[in-house]
Protein backbone atom coordinates (compact mmCIF):
# COMPACT_ATOMS: atom_id res chain seq x y z
CA UNK A 1 0.00 0.00 0.00
CA UNK A 2 1.30 2.88 -1.08
CA UNK A 3 0.32 6.39 1.31
CA UNK A 4 1.86 9.84 0.94
CA UNK A 5 2.74 12.24 4.10
CA UNK A 6 3.65 15.93 3.85
CA UNK A 7 6.46 17.43 5.31
CA UNK A 8 8.96 20.04 4.24
CA UNK A 9 12.91 21.03 3.78
CA UNK A 10 14.27 24.06 5.13
CA UNK A 11 16.96 24.85 2.49
CA UNK A 12 18.56 28.09 4.44
CA UNK A 13 15.63 30.27 5.39
CA UNK A 14 13.43 28.98 2.64
CA UNK A 15 11.43 26.06 3.04
CA UNK A 16 10.38 23.24 0.28
CA UNK A 17 7.49 21.28 0.49
CA UNK A 18 8.55 17.59 0.77
CA UNK A 19 6.44 14.34 0.02
CA UNK A 20 7.01 11.71 2.24
CA UNK A 21 6.32 8.49 0.27
CA UNK A 22 6.14 5.56 1.61
CA UNK A 23 5.09 1.90 -0.20
CA UNK A 24 4.78 -1.23 2.62
CA UNK A 25 5.14 -4.15 -0.62
CA UNK A 26 3.04 -7.21 -0.01
CA UNK A 27 6.02 -9.10 -1.93
CA UNK A 28 9.85 -9.08 -1.75
CA UNK A 29 12.04 -9.64 0.97
CA UNK A 30 11.44 -7.67 4.28
CA UNK A 31 13.62 -4.94 4.31
CA UNK A 32 13.40 -0.74 4.80
CA UNK A 33 15.03 1.88 2.52
CA UNK A 34 15.18 5.78 2.28
CA UNK A 35 15.35 7.58 -0.91
CA UNK A 36 15.73 11.00 -2.09
CA UNK A 37 18.99 12.01 -1.22
CA UNK A 38 18.64 11.92 2.69
CA UNK A 39 21.67 12.84 4.92
CA UNK A 40 23.23 10.18 7.16
CA UNK A 41 21.13 11.74 10.08
CA UNK A 42 17.83 11.00 7.69
CA UNK A 43 19.23 7.33 6.89
CA UNK A 44 19.28 6.65 10.62
CA UNK A 45 15.39 6.93 10.88
CA UNK A 46 15.55 3.71 9.56
CA UNK A 47 16.49 2.32 13.40
CA UNK A 48 14.88 5.79 15.04
CA UNK A 49 11.48 5.09 13.63
CA UNK A 50 11.69 1.28 13.67
CA UNK A 51 12.39 1.18 17.69
CA UNK A 52 9.93 4.17 18.49
CA UNK A 53 6.82 2.20 16.33
CA UNK A 54 7.39 -1.09 18.44
CA UNK A 55 7.99 1.30 21.49
CA UNK A 56 4.61 2.18 20.98
CA UNK A 57 2.86 -0.76 21.39
CA UNK A 58 2.67 -1.11 17.29
CA UNK A 59 3.88 -3.91 15.19
CA UNK A 60 6.70 -2.53 12.58
CA UNK A 61 5.95 -5.10 9.39
CA UNK A 62 8.53 -7.39 8.26
CA UNK A 63 7.78 -6.39 4.78
CA UNK A 64 9.71 -4.24 1.92
CA UNK A 65 8.96 -0.83 3.09
CA UNK A 66 10.53 1.88 0.67
CA UNK A 67 10.62 5.97 1.41
CA UNK A 68 11.30 8.56 -0.97
CA UNK A 69 11.55 11.85 -0.06
CA UNK A 70 10.58 13.80 -3.22
CA UNK A 71 11.74 15.97 -4.47
CA UNK A 72 14.09 13.36 -4.90
CA UNK A 73 17.07 15.97 -5.58
CA UNK A 74 17.18 17.93 -3.13
CA UNK A 75 19.08 16.56 -0.85
CA UNK A 76 17.93 16.25 2.60
CA UNK A 77 19.15 16.68 5.96
CA UNK A 78 17.75 16.52 9.67
CA UNK A 79 16.04 13.95 11.98
CA UNK A 80 12.36 15.97 11.18
CA UNK A 81 11.16 13.32 9.03
CA UNK A 82 11.21 10.82 11.57
CA UNK A 83 7.34 11.50 12.09
CA UNK A 84 6.09 11.70 8.69
CA UNK A 85 8.12 8.24 7.65
CA UNK A 86 6.87 6.79 10.93
CA UNK A 87 2.88 7.74 10.41
CA UNK A 88 2.95 6.56 7.15
CA UNK A 89 4.17 3.17 7.75
CA UNK A 90 1.58 2.60 10.09
CA UNK A 91 -1.30 3.68 7.61
CA UNK A 92 0.32 1.98 4.80
CA UNK A 93 0.78 -1.29 6.56
CA UNK A 94 -3.05 -0.89 7.82
CA UNK A 95 -2.71 0.03 11.47
CA UNK A 96 -3.57 3.43 11.20
CA UNK A 97 -7.11 4.37 9.91
CA UNK A 98 -7.60 8.27 10.04
CA UNK A 99 -10.86 9.54 10.94
CA UNK A 100 -13.08 10.47 8.45
CA UNK A 101 -12.37 14.26 8.89
CA UNK A 102 -8.90 13.63 8.98
CA UNK A 103 -7.69 15.33 5.44
CA UNK A 104 -3.78 14.36 5.30
CA UNK A 105 -3.68 16.88 2.07
CA UNK A 106 -3.75 19.72 4.49
CA UNK A 107 -1.44 18.56 7.26
CA UNK A 108 2.19 18.48 7.51
CA UNK A 109 4.05 16.13 9.89
CA UNK A 110 7.56 17.47 11.45
CA UNK A 111 9.59 15.55 13.71
CA UNK A 112 12.32 14.25 15.53
CA UNK A 113 11.35 10.36 17.43
CA UNK A 114 12.81 9.20 20.25
CA UNK A 115 13.50 5.73 20.59
CA UNK A 116 10.39 5.70 23.68
CA UNK A 117 8.33 7.49 20.90
CA UNK A 118 8.22 10.65 22.06
CA UNK A 119 8.61 13.87 20.39
CA UNK A 120 12.18 15.46 20.94
CA UNK A 121 12.45 19.28 19.86
CA UNK A 122 13.06 19.82 16.21
CA UNK A 123 14.36 23.21 14.63
CA UNK A 124 12.79 24.63 11.93
CA UNK A 125 8.99 24.83 13.50
CA UNK A 126 8.96 28.10 13.05
CA UNK A 127 9.62 27.92 9.10
CA UNK A 128 7.24 25.52 8.77
CA UNK A 129 4.45 27.62 9.88
CA UNK A 130 4.90 30.23 8.01
CA UNK A 131 4.90 28.15 4.94
CA UNK A 132 1.87 26.38 6.51
CA UNK A 133 0.29 29.83 6.54
CA UNK A 134 0.56 30.13 2.79
CA UNK A 135 -1.69 26.83 2.57
CA UNK A 136 -5.04 27.80 3.76
CA UNK A 137 -6.98 25.35 6.35
CA UNK A 138 -3.10 23.71 6.97
CA UNK A 139 -2.56 21.94 10.03
CA UNK A 140 0.71 21.02 11.69
CA UNK A 141 1.97 18.25 13.94
CA UNK A 142 4.70 19.49 15.97
CA UNK A 143 6.69 18.09 18.61
CA UNK A 144 5.00 19.77 21.90
CA UNK A 145 8.42 21.20 23.33
CA UNK A 146 9.30 23.23 20.15
CA UNK A 147 5.41 23.62 19.55
CA UNK A 148 5.45 27.61 20.35
CA UNK A 149 7.33 28.91 18.00
CA UNK A 150 4.14 28.79 15.50
CA UNK A 151 2.18 29.92 18.00
CA UNK A 152 1.64 33.65 16.53
CA UNK A 153 0.80 32.20 13.35
CA UNK A 154 -2.47 33.28 12.23
CA UNK A 155 -4.51 30.65 9.95
CA UNK A 156 -2.35 27.87 10.84
CA UNK A 157 -3.27 25.16 13.06
CA UNK A 158 -0.54 23.75 15.22
CA UNK A 159 -1.04 20.30 17.25
CA UNK A 160 1.77 19.87 19.74
CA UNK A 161 2.26 16.33 19.79
CA UNK A 162 3.99 14.66 22.87
CA UNK A 163 4.08 11.33 21.57
CA UNK A 164 3.46 8.80 18.52
CA UNK A 165 1.18 6.94 20.43
CA UNK A 166 -0.92 10.31 21.24
CA UNK A 167 -1.03 11.00 18.00
CA UNK A 168 -2.06 8.21 17.05
CA UNK A 169 -5.29 8.49 19.31
CA UNK A 170 -6.03 12.11 17.86
CA UNK A 171 -5.86 10.98 14.07
CA UNK A 172 -8.29 7.72 15.31
CA UNK A 173 -10.71 10.25 16.99
CA UNK A 174 -10.25 8.20 20.16
CA UNK A 175 -8.42 11.37 22.12
CA UNK A 176 -7.81 14.73 20.42
CA UNK A 177 -5.34 16.94 21.43
CA UNK A 178 -5.87 20.47 21.99
CA UNK A 179 -4.57 22.99 19.14
CA UNK A 180 -2.34 25.89 20.32
CA UNK A 181 -3.96 28.51 21.74
CA UNK A 182 -2.81 32.05 18.95
CA UNK A 183 -1.13 34.49 20.45
CA UNK A 184 -0.29 37.94 18.69
CA UNK A 185 3.49 39.06 17.97
CA UNK A 186 3.16 42.16 20.34
CA UNK A 187 2.22 39.89 23.17
CA UNK A 188 6.05 38.35 23.29
CA UNK A 189 7.80 41.54 22.57
CA UNK A 190 8.54 43.53 25.61
CA UNK A 191 11.43 45.92 26.96
CA UNK A 192 15.07 44.87 27.16
CA UNK A 193 16.40 44.33 30.47
CA UNK A 194 19.70 46.77 30.79
CA UNK A 195 22.64 44.20 32.38
CA UNK A 196 25.84 46.67 31.84
CA UNK A 197 24.51 50.57 32.11
CA UNK A 198 26.64 53.22 30.63
CA UNK A 199 26.74 55.42 33.87
CA UNK A 200 29.29 52.34 35.15
CA UNK A 201 31.91 53.06 32.92
CA UNK A 202 33.78 56.33 33.98
CA UNK A 203 34.85 58.86 32.04
CA UNK A 204 34.95 58.18 28.13
CA UNK A 205 31.87 61.09 26.98
CA UNK A 206 33.03 60.71 23.69
CA UNK A 207 33.08 57.79 23.60
CA UNK A 208 29.22 57.39 24.94
CA UNK A 209 28.34 59.79 22.33
CA UNK A 210 29.64 57.39 20.17
CA UNK A 211 28.08 54.80 21.19
CA UNK A 212 24.65 56.34 21.19
CA UNK A 213 25.12 57.76 17.27
CA UNK A 214 25.88 53.82 16.33
CA UNK A 215 22.48 52.25 18.19
CA UNK A 216 20.76 55.26 17.15
CA UNK A 217 21.68 54.74 13.14
CA UNK A 218 22.88 51.12 13.15
CA UNK A 219 26.80 52.54 12.17
CA UNK A 220 29.69 50.88 12.74
CA UNK A 221 31.71 51.43 15.37
CA UNK A 222 35.70 51.24 16.45
CA UNK A 223 37.54 51.89 19.59
CA UNK A 224 40.84 52.11 20.39
CA UNK A 225 42.84 52.61 23.51
CA UNK A 226 45.47 50.74 25.90
CA UNK A 227 43.99 48.12 27.85
CA UNK A 228 41.29 48.70 31.07
CA UNK A 229 39.85 51.68 29.71
CA UNK A 230 36.55 50.23 29.19
CA UNK A 231 36.06 49.77 25.76
CA UNK A 232 34.81 46.03 26.60
CA UNK A 233 32.23 47.68 28.87
CA UNK A 234 31.00 50.02 26.40
CA UNK A 235 30.36 47.21 23.99
CA UNK A 236 28.80 45.02 26.15
CA UNK A 237 25.97 48.12 27.35
CA UNK A 238 25.06 48.78 23.50
CA UNK A 239 22.42 46.42 23.52
CA UNK A 240 20.68 48.05 26.70
CA UNK A 241 20.54 51.22 24.68
CA UNK A 242 19.14 49.81 21.31
CA UNK A 243 15.19 50.17 20.90
CA UNK A 244 13.05 47.24 21.15
CA UNK A 245 12.13 44.63 18.66
CA UNK A 246 9.28 45.23 16.53
CA UNK A 247 7.33 42.65 15.92
CA UNK A 248 8.90 42.59 12.04
CA UNK A 249 12.33 42.37 13.70
CA UNK A 250 11.68 39.75 15.84
CA UNK A 251 10.20 37.48 13.38
CA UNK A 252 13.52 37.98 11.15
CA UNK A 253 15.90 37.53 14.06
CA UNK A 254 14.15 34.03 15.46
CA UNK A 255 13.70 32.27 11.86
CA UNK A 256 17.35 32.73 12.20
CA UNK A 257 17.91 31.20 15.60
CA UNK A 258 15.10 28.79 14.68
CA UNK A 259 16.70 27.13 11.98
CA UNK A 260 19.97 27.10 13.82
CA UNK A 261 17.98 24.79 16.85
CA UNK A 262 18.89 27.62 19.50
CA UNK A 263 15.72 28.44 20.55
CA UNK A 264 15.32 26.88 23.79
CA UNK A 265 12.30 24.33 24.21
CA UNK A 266 9.19 26.11 25.19
CA UNK A 267 10.57 29.36 23.43
CA UNK A 268 8.07 31.56 21.12
CA UNK A 269 10.08 34.32 20.18
CA UNK A 270 13.42 36.08 20.36
CA UNK A 271 12.73 39.26 22.54
CA UNK A 272 15.96 40.99 22.71
CA UNK A 273 18.64 42.15 20.38
CA UNK A 274 21.24 39.53 19.89
CA UNK A 275 24.63 40.51 21.08
CA UNK A 276 27.56 38.33 19.68
CA UNK A 277 30.98 38.05 20.48
CA UNK A 278 32.56 35.09 18.97
CA UNK A 279 36.37 34.61 20.13
CA UNK A 280 39.33 35.53 17.89
CA UNK A 281 39.85 32.04 16.90
CA UNK A 282 36.53 31.46 15.62
CA UNK A 283 37.10 29.91 11.78
CA UNK A 284 35.46 31.85 8.49
CA UNK A 285 32.82 29.27 8.78
CA UNK A 286 31.98 29.79 12.17
CA UNK A 287 31.77 33.65 11.69
CA UNK A 288 29.81 34.09 8.06
CA UNK A 289 28.44 30.73 8.27
CA UNK A 290 28.83 27.50 6.15
CA UNK A 291 28.96 23.22 6.54
CA UNK A 292 28.03 20.68 4.54
CA UNK A 293 24.26 21.86 5.13
CA UNK A 294 25.11 25.85 5.07
CA UNK A 295 23.82 27.10 8.77
CA UNK A 296 23.47 30.84 9.71
CA UNK A 297 27.45 32.32 11.28
CA UNK A 298 27.79 34.73 13.81
CA UNK A 299 27.34 37.75 11.31
CA UNK A 300 23.46 36.15 10.71
CA UNK A 301 23.21 35.46 14.81
CA UNK A 302 23.80 38.81 14.97
CA UNK A 303 21.25 39.93 12.50
CA UNK A 304 19.72 43.16 13.79
CA UNK A 305 21.73 42.98 16.80
CA UNK A 306 25.56 43.58 17.40
CA UNK A 307 28.35 41.54 16.47
CA UNK A 308 31.39 42.42 19.06
CA UNK A 309 34.82 41.65 17.93
CA UNK A 310 37.44 42.30 21.34
CA UNK A 311 40.66 42.20 20.57
CA UNK A 312 39.83 42.72 16.68
CA UNK A 313 43.74 42.16 15.83
CA UNK A 314 43.94 38.66 16.94
CA UNK A 315 41.61 37.76 14.31
CA UNK A 316 42.86 36.12 11.51
CA UNK A 317 43.13 38.36 8.42
CA UNK A 318 41.50 35.71 5.97
CA UNK A 319 38.61 35.82 8.60
CA UNK A 320 38.19 39.58 8.99
CA UNK A 321 38.10 39.56 4.95
CA UNK A 322 35.23 37.74 5.13
CA UNK A 323 33.25 40.09 6.95
CA UNK A 324 33.70 42.45 3.74
CA UNK A 325 30.41 41.35 1.68
CA UNK A 326 27.73 41.36 5.25
CA UNK A 327 29.40 44.45 5.79
CA UNK A 328 28.28 45.88 2.69
CA UNK A 329 25.13 44.10 1.89
CA UNK A 330 23.42 43.03 4.73
CA UNK A 331 22.92 39.64 3.61
CA UNK A 332 25.75 36.64 3.43
CA UNK A 333 25.28 33.86 0.53
CA UNK A 334 27.29 31.04 1.19
CA UNK A 335 27.72 28.74 -1.70
CA UNK A 336 28.44 24.85 -2.38
CA UNK A 337 28.14 22.11 -4.94
CA UNK A 338 25.13 21.03 -3.60
CA UNK A 339 23.55 24.44 -4.33
CA UNK A 340 23.77 28.10 -1.98
CA UNK A 341 21.95 29.50 0.49
CA UNK A 342 21.30 32.79 1.73
CA UNK A 343 21.30 34.19 5.55
CA UNK A 344 20.31 37.74 6.29
CA UNK A 345 23.37 39.63 8.36
CA UNK A 346 22.28 43.48 9.29
CA UNK A 347 24.36 43.77 12.10
CA UNK A 348 25.96 46.86 13.95
CA UNK A 349 30.06 45.71 14.33
CA UNK A 350 31.79 46.81 17.30
CA UNK A 351 35.11 46.21 17.25
CA UNK A 352 37.86 46.95 20.42
CA UNK A 353 41.70 47.34 19.60
CA UNK A 354 44.85 48.36 21.37
CA UNK A 355 47.27 50.97 19.91
CA UNK A 356 49.71 48.27 19.82
CA UNK A 357 50.67 45.31 20.95
CA UNK A 358 51.93 45.74 24.32
CA UNK A 359 48.48 47.79 24.27
CA UNK A 360 50.57 51.01 25.88
CA UNK A 361 51.21 53.46 22.82
CA UNK A 362 50.51 56.77 23.68
CA UNK A 363 49.84 55.93 27.74
CA UNK A 364 50.37 58.73 29.79
CA UNK A 365 51.73 56.49 32.43
CA UNK A 366 52.94 53.26 30.78
CA UNK A 367 55.77 52.90 28.38
CA UNK A 368 55.24 51.56 25.37
CA UNK A 369 57.96 48.47 24.73
CA UNK A 370 56.95 47.98 20.96
CA UNK A 371 59.04 48.88 18.03
CA UNK A 372 57.52 50.68 15.12
CA UNK A 373 57.99 47.50 12.94
CA UNK A 374 55.91 45.61 15.25
CA UNK A 375 53.34 48.37 15.31
CA UNK A 376 52.55 48.63 11.70
CA UNK A 377 52.50 44.82 11.37
CA UNK A 378 49.70 44.35 14.51
CA UNK A 379 47.95 47.29 12.85
CA UNK A 380 48.64 46.51 9.29
CA UNK A 381 46.23 42.84 10.07
CA UNK A 382 43.04 45.07 9.69
CA UNK A 383 42.92 45.89 6.17
CA UNK A 384 42.23 49.25 4.65
CA UNK A 385 38.50 47.70 3.04
CA UNK A 386 37.17 46.93 6.47
CA UNK A 387 38.27 50.48 7.88
CA UNK A 388 36.57 51.94 5.47
CA UNK A 389 33.65 50.26 6.25
CA UNK A 390 33.35 51.39 9.60
CA UNK A 391 31.42 54.37 10.33
CA UNK A 392 32.56 55.50 13.42
CA UNK A 393 36.26 55.64 15.21
CA UNK A 394 36.53 56.63 18.29
CA UNK A 395 40.23 56.88 21.10
CA UNK A 396 39.25 55.44 24.34
CA UNK A 397 41.60 56.97 26.50
CA UNK A 398 43.08 56.11 30.02
CA UNK A 399 41.03 57.60 32.74
CA UNK A 400 42.21 60.08 35.35
CA UNK A 401 42.17 58.63 38.82
CA UNK A 402 40.04 61.09 40.11
CA UNK A 403 37.21 59.97 37.77
CA UNK A 404 37.28 56.22 39.13
CA UNK A 405 37.30 57.23 43.04
CA UNK A 406 33.98 55.95 44.20
CA UNK A 407 33.45 59.21 46.16
CA UNK A 408 33.65 61.48 43.10
CA UNK A 409 30.44 63.99 42.74
CA UNK A 410 30.60 63.69 38.97
CA UNK A 411 29.29 60.50 39.07
CA UNK A 412 25.46 61.31 39.51
CA UNK A 413 25.90 63.77 36.14
CA UNK A 414 27.09 60.39 34.25
CA UNK A 415 25.01 59.71 31.23
CA UNK A 416 22.80 56.13 32.06
CA UNK A 417 22.04 53.41 29.79
CA UNK A 418 18.18 54.80 30.20
CA UNK A 419 18.90 58.32 28.92
CA UNK A 420 20.83 57.25 26.15
CA UNK A 421 17.94 55.07 25.24
CA UNK A 422 15.76 57.63 25.27
CA UNK A 423 17.67 59.69 22.72
CA UNK A 424 18.15 56.25 20.45
CA UNK A 425 14.42 55.64 20.50
CA UNK A 426 13.63 58.88 19.33
CA UNK A 427 15.81 58.54 16.56
CA UNK A 428 14.70 55.35 15.42
CA UNK A 429 11.37 56.59 15.72
CA UNK A 430 11.98 59.29 12.59
CA UNK A 431 13.87 56.74 10.84
CA UNK A 432 10.89 54.48 11.06
CA UNK A 433 8.60 57.24 9.57
CA UNK A 434 11.00 58.26 6.89
CA UNK A 435 11.75 54.53 5.24
CA UNK A 436 7.87 53.30 6.00
CA UNK A 437 7.02 50.85 3.39
CA UNK A 438 10.84 49.93 2.72
CA UNK A 439 13.02 47.36 3.94
CA UNK A 440 15.06 49.65 6.12
CA UNK A 441 14.97 50.19 9.74
CA UNK A 442 18.48 51.95 10.01
CA UNK A 443 20.38 55.05 8.50
CA UNK A 444 23.07 53.04 8.10
CA UNK A 445 21.25 50.66 5.61
CA UNK A 446 20.43 53.45 2.89
CA UNK A 447 21.53 52.92 -0.57
CA UNK A 448 22.94 55.70 -2.38
CA UNK A 449 19.75 56.65 -4.27
CA UNK A 450 17.99 56.65 -0.43
CA UNK A 451 21.28 58.60 0.48
CA UNK A 452 20.41 61.05 -2.13
CA UNK A 453 16.54 61.30 -1.45
CA UNK A 454 16.59 61.67 2.43
CA UNK A 455 19.47 63.08 3.53
CA UNK A 456 19.25 67.00 2.65
CA UNK A 457 22.59 69.01 3.54
CA UNK A 458 22.90 72.32 3.37
CA UNK A 459 25.32 74.22 1.33
CA UNK A 460 27.50 74.94 4.15
CA UNK A 461 27.14 71.36 5.11
CA UNK A 462 28.08 70.13 1.56
CA UNK A 463 30.95 72.70 0.95
CA UNK A 464 32.31 71.41 4.44
CA UNK A 465 31.90 67.42 3.65
CA UNK A 466 33.89 68.50 -0.20
CA UNK A 467 36.81 69.95 0.98
CA UNK A 468 37.56 67.24 4.01
CA UNK A 469 37.24 64.50 1.05
CA UNK A 470 39.21 66.04 -1.40
CA UNK A 471 42.00 66.83 1.99
CA UNK A 472 41.67 63.11 3.12
CA UNK A 473 41.23 61.40 0.01
CA UNK A 474 38.03 59.86 1.05
CA UNK A 475 36.56 56.71 -0.95
CA UNK A 476 33.23 56.88 -2.40
CA UNK A 477 32.32 54.47 0.28
CA UNK A 478 33.57 56.65 3.22
CA UNK A 479 31.68 60.08 1.50
CA UNK A 480 28.51 57.90 1.28
CA UNK A 481 29.18 56.72 4.85
CA UNK A 482 29.86 60.17 6.23
CA UNK A 483 26.07 61.23 5.48
CA UNK A 484 24.88 58.62 6.77
CA UNK A 485 26.32 58.93 10.29
CA UNK A 486 25.73 63.16 9.87
CA UNK A 487 21.92 62.02 8.91
CA UNK A 488 21.99 59.96 12.24
CA UNK A 489 23.44 62.78 14.01
CA UNK A 490 20.52 65.21 12.87
CA UNK A 491 17.38 62.81 13.95
CA UNK A 492 19.46 62.74 17.20
CA UNK A 493 18.59 66.60 17.22
CA UNK A 494 15.44 66.35 15.35
CA UNK A 495 16.52 68.20 12.48
CA UNK A 496 15.38 67.63 9.36
CA UNK A 497 18.44 68.97 7.51
CA UNK A 498 21.65 68.17 8.08
CA UNK A 499 23.67 71.44 9.49
CA UNK A 500 27.05 72.45 9.26
CA UNK A 501 27.60 70.96 12.92
CA UNK A 502 26.25 67.91 12.33
CA UNK A 503 28.67 67.21 9.27
CA UNK A 504 31.42 68.33 11.43
CA UNK A 505 31.29 65.77 14.27
CA UNK A 506 30.69 62.88 12.07
CA UNK A 507 33.69 64.03 10.51
CA UNK A 508 35.79 63.79 13.92
CA UNK A 509 34.69 59.93 13.71
CA UNK A 510 36.57 59.47 10.61
CA UNK A 511 40.09 59.41 12.33
CA UNK A 512 42.78 56.72 11.08
CA UNK A 513 44.07 54.38 13.84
Amino acid sequence: MLVKILSVANVGLDTVPVDVEVDVASTGFPGFTIVGLPSKAVEEARERVKTAIVNSHFEFPARKITVNLAPADLPKDGAAYDLAIAVGILIASNQLETSAKIDLKRMFFYGELSLDGSLRPTKGILLLGLFAKNKKGSTIFVPQPSANEAGFISAVTVIPVISLSQLVDHLTDEKTITPLKYSSLEKFIDEDYIEYDLAEVAGQEQAKRALVIAAAGGHNLLMWGPPGTGKTMLARALPGILPPLTPDEALEVTRVYSISGLLTPGEALLRKRPFRSPHHGVSSAGLIGGGSNPLPGEVSLAHLGVLFLDEMPEFTRSVLESLRQPMEDGVIEIVRAAGHVKYPASFTLISAINPCPCGYLGHPKKECKCTDKQIAKYRHRISGPILDRIDLTVSVSAVEVEKLSLTNQNQANRLTSIQAKEQVVKARKIQSKRFAGLKIYTNSQMRNKEVKKYCMLTADSENLLKVAADKYNFSARSYYRLIKSSRTIADLESSEKILPVHMAEALQYRQII
